[in-house]
Order: structure tokens, then C-alpha cells, then sequence
């Protein structure tokens, strides 16, 4: 339901974006030459492929390495993985998302008042973060109390049938019952994972891709909407690896979370495919966008604050203070230095990106 939720909501924002940024008097890019916009189009399809097979393979191999042992989430060098991608995200929301954010909320031509007069990505990015907060703590508490009461219901039942069996067949309902009580859970986590820890691990993945996509549909966007071959060619690197090295992160906590087969693989189509279909409606709206439209930079400084604001708190407590704080860390000084080093190499492969886009 937030997925569907989420696209709705994207649909209107880009309609209004298309519709509204005519407006907007200061448009220095609108003059691009004929002969640049048709070989635009030619980057523009083949970064369609580029940006999904990148997405398609960064998100996919935390998945497929846990069928590898030295890969699994209960192994050392899978919390090296993850301090990778929390660098990865961590960089795309400081160095990349929120400089561009107020890059647009400031713009001149969006006018003065009353944008000039308050920092409103950051304000944005703050109520984001806090917005998250309340959904990851409502969100949890609410699962954890479906989850137990089932729980006890299930408990109860239990001693209902022992207490009318006789002493000898009490093992055998015992037995019975426990196959009933994991066949009913949507996934069979691992003996090291309890529910409450499962239960996190799965709103986890679930909120951080909700923030990853949101700024995937904005640069998709940006770039299907360019028509300068000198625009698109280093962007078209950069979103590539931007996609890779995401995907990484969320890939991981998909498999730390342990979902079902089919969930886990719908939710890496639904990163992998976001991208491109933001390239696809890019394209299909570049005769009315305009990159400097006022319509078009409040909406893209707006939501790229709000990503910022859901990726820096995902990153920072969610993924880094969980894992760095983890008792199997603080006992082990070989993962911890491995783990920062790993930390530290994400965010500087965001930082280069930089350069580009």
C-alpha cells in the first residue's frame, strides 16, 4: 500500500511539474539545438539499460550471496558489507541529495520571499528525519503487539489441548504445535534472530527504500528531461553507480531481513525498475520541462530534502549505530577496523561521484 501510495503521489507531482513550469520566465537552457536533442535521445535510451542492469546487480548480490557462507548476515565480513553501504547512502544524502536541495530552494528563480528568507531544505530535511523516527518507533511497536499477541493466542491454545490430552501424547501436540507456530510466520528467520529483532530489520528495508527510491525518481527524471549530450554523459555514469552501490545497501538489509523469496524479489524490482522509469517519464515530459521552472525546482528541492532527511537518518541510526554499537562488534577489534575502513571507502566512492553529478 505505501507503494502504490508513493507512485500516486509522484504521478501528481510530476503533472503539476509538467503543467507549472512553463511559467517560470528563467529558462537559460531552453535554446538547445535540434541536432543535440536527437543525439540526447540516443544517451537518454541506452541509460535506460545501463541504469537497470546496474540497479538489477547492485541490489541482487547481498541476495544471492547468502547462498555463499562467508556472505551470510551472521558472518564477520557481512557487517563490512553493510558499513559499505551505509557509507554509500550516507555520502548520497550529504554530499549529493542535500547540496542539491538547496541548490533549488534557493534559486533566483523561484523568487525572493519567501524562499531567500528561511533555509527551507534543511527545515524539510530535519522533518523528514523526524518523520522517520516516528514511523520506524510507531511502526515497530505496532508489529511487535500483532506479532505477540498472536503469540500468546497461540500459547493459550496450546494448553488448552495439552490440558485435555493424556500425560503421554503431551510431547507429541508439543512438537505439533511448535512446526504450526513457524509455518504461520511470513519467513523462517534464523536461530540467532529474535522477532523483535526481525520485525526492525524488515522496517528497516522497507523505509530505506522508500528514501532511495524517492531521490531515484528525481535524478531519473532530471536526466530523461536534459537535452544536453554534455549533461547526460557523466550523469549517466554517475546515476549508474549511484544505482550499484544503493542497491548494495538495500540489498543487504532485504537479506538481513529474511522476507519470503517472492517479497524480496519484489522489492528489488520495485529499486531496480525505479530509475529507469523516472529516465522514461523524463523523456516523455522534456518538451514542457524546464530545469530552472519555479514549479519544477520547488517540487525537486522539496523531495530531494525529504530524501536527504530519510537516507542521513537511515544511515546514521538505523544501519551504522545498530550494527557499530552491536555487541559482536565492541568484542571484536579486527571487525571494527574493517568495518570503518569499509565505512569510510563507501563514502568517499559517493564523494568522487561528486565530481560528475
Amino acid at each position: 500500500m505505501l507503494k502504490i501510495f508513493f507512485v500516486s503521489v509522484v504521478l501528481i507531482i510530476l503533472s503539476s511539474v509538467a503543467s507549472g513550469s512553463r511559467e517560470c520566465s528563467c529558462d537559460s537552457d531552453a535554446a538547445e539545438h535540434s541536432a543535440e536533442a536527437e543525439e540526447a535521445i540516443k544517451y537518454k535510451v541506452g541509460s535506460i539499460a545501463s541504469v537497470l542492469v546496474a540497479g538489477a546487480a547492485g541490489v541482487s548480490l547481498p541476495l544471492v550471496g547468502k547462498k555463499i557462507p562467508s556472505l551470510r548476515p551472521e558472518n564477520d565480513i557481512f557487517f563490512m558489507i553493510k558499513a559499505f553501504a551505509a557509507g554509500v547512502i550516507l555520502g548520497t544524502g550529504f554530499i549529493h541529495i542535500l547540496p542539491d536541495a538547496f541548490q533549488d530552494l534557493t534559486s533566483p528563480c523561484i523568487g525572493h520571499h519567501p524562499w531567500a528568507n528561511f533555509p527551507f531544505a534543511g527545515f524539510i530535511a530535519m522533518a523528514s528525519s523526524i518523520g522517520t523516527l516516528m514511523v520506524d518507533t510507531f511502526a515497530t511497536s505496532f508489529y511487535e503487539r500483532r506479532h505477540f499477541s498472536k503469540t500468546k493466542q497461540l500459547v493459550l491454545v496450546t494448553r488448552q489441548e495439552t490440558d485435555e490430552e493424556h500425560a503421554g501424547h503431551v510431547h507429541v501436540h508439543t512438537h505439533a504445535t511448535h512446526g504450526h507456530a513457524h509455518g504461520s510466520r511470513s519467513a523462517a528467520p534464523s536461530a540467532e534472530l529474535t522477532l523483535p529483532q526481525l520485525i526492525r530489520y524488515r522496517i528497516i528495508s522497507q523505509v530505506l527504500e522508500l528514501g532511495i527510491v524517492v531521490h531515484s525518481v528525481i535524478i531519473g527524471i532530471s536526466l530523461g528531461a536534459s537535452q544536453s549530450p554534455a549533461t547526460i554523459k557523466p550523469l549517466l555514469l554517475a546515476l549508474s553507480f549511484h544505482q550499484f552501490f544503493e542497491g548494495m545497501g538495500l540489498g543487504g538489509c532485504i537479506s538481513q531481513a529474511e522476507f519470503r523469496w517472492r517479497s524480496a524479489a519484489a522489492m528489488a524490482t520495485f529499486f531496480s525498475v525505479t530509475a529507469p522509469v523516472g529516465i522514461a517519464v523524463g523523456i516523455g515530459i522534456s518538451g514542457v520541462y524546464r530545469e530552472n521552472g519555479r514549479t519544477a525546482l520547488i517540487v525537486e528541492g522539496s523531495m530531494n530534502s525529504a530524501s536527504a532527511g530519510i537516507l542521513i537518518y537511515m544511515a546514521l541510526v538505523d544501519l551504522l549505530a545498530a550494527d557499530f554499537m552491536n555487541p559482536r562488534m565492541q568484542t571484536n577489534v579486527g571487525l571494527q577496523v574493517g568495518a570503518h575502513i569499509s565505512l569510510l571507502l563507501g563514502a568517499a566512492c559517493m564523494s568522487v561521484l561528486a565530481t560528475w553529478a
